[in-house]
């Protein structure tokens, strides 16, 4: 974990997601975490207890604390969790640190909705993986809700390999497989899947499906026409991936997913 560590010490996550970019993915991430939050309220007369679990900075938790939600903020890195802390005008929620694959400071079924948007990049092990996802389940209540974002295999080919030139070094130093899965360890910090990979994940915990999004949708690929867009075309924009973030055809090529799955 050191290297995630020192990783986030040096990197602002909250100002990847202010970027163009970074507000479609927590944008669109948003409206969908509020769909099952309302739906949550409709039927229980009340609003969830929600635990964010790799909550880095505190974006989507202080998000579900404005929405009036008991929130639960849990990061393994300690300067995130101190930007966290620091910031001024925001709902109170609670911040401990912890880790995704070990949440035994926290009762089984003691919340509502699990938000796991960090841990699954960093995590390169099948087996630690589903410790995460099985922990993230047992801290939710039989029904309830867990979502799970992951980055996606595709786009880091497209992007990295080829857009930036560096697919020769990529299958020369064995990060590529036959076919164009990528090989990495942690010393390359992110970890790639395919749909197919998350499937076998969700089969393995015995969760159940509701749908997966496109968290971002073309944005990640056109960055710098995002910047130029006045306020008026980046909400036509918006609309546009509201519109797409549920199309099966489009979901391996975002660079984020979110996998939304109850727990049966």
């Amino acid at each position: 974990m050191q290297e995630i560590i020192d990783y986030y010490n040096k990197f602002n996550e909250n100002k990847r997601l202010l970027s163009p970019h970074g507000r479609v993915e927590f944008l669109t991430t948003l409206k969908y975490i509020r769909e099952y939050v309302d739906k949550f309220v409709t039927e229980n007369g009340r609003c969830p207890k929600i635990i964010d679990i790799g909550a880095g900075t505190g974006r989507y938790s202080f998000a579900v604390a404005q929405m009036g939600c008991e929130t639960t903020a849990v990061e393994l890195v300690e300067h995130n969790l101190e930007v966290l802390r620091s910031q001024k005008n925001q709902p109170k929620i609670k911040a401990v640190q912890g880790n995704a694959t070990d949440l035994s400071q926290f009762k089984n079924e003691e919340f509502d909705i699990a938000l796991v948007f960090g841990p699954m990049y960093h995590l390169f092990r099948f087996e630690d993986k589903l410790k995460a996802l099985n922990e993230a389940k047992r801290v939710v209540r039989p029904r309830g809700f867990i979502f799970v974002a992951y980055v996606m295999n595709e786009y880091s080919v497209i992007t990295f390999a080829f857009k930036e030139h560096n697919i020769k070094e990529c299958i020369k130093e064995g990060k590529l497989d036959d076919t164009f899965k990528t090989l990495t360890t942690p010393k390359d910090l992110y970890d790639y899947v395919r749909l197919e990979d998350i499937k076998e994940l969700n089969k393995a915990a015995n969760l159940e499906r509701i749908k997966i999004i496109g968290a971002d949708g073309p944005a990640n690929y056109i960055r710098p026409s995002l910047k130029e867009m006045d306020e008026e075309e980046f909400e036509l924009f918006m609309k546009f991936q509201f519109s797409i973030c549920e199309r099966e055809d489009l979901m391996g090529a975002n660079a984020h997913t979110v996998d939304i799955l109850m727990k049966k």
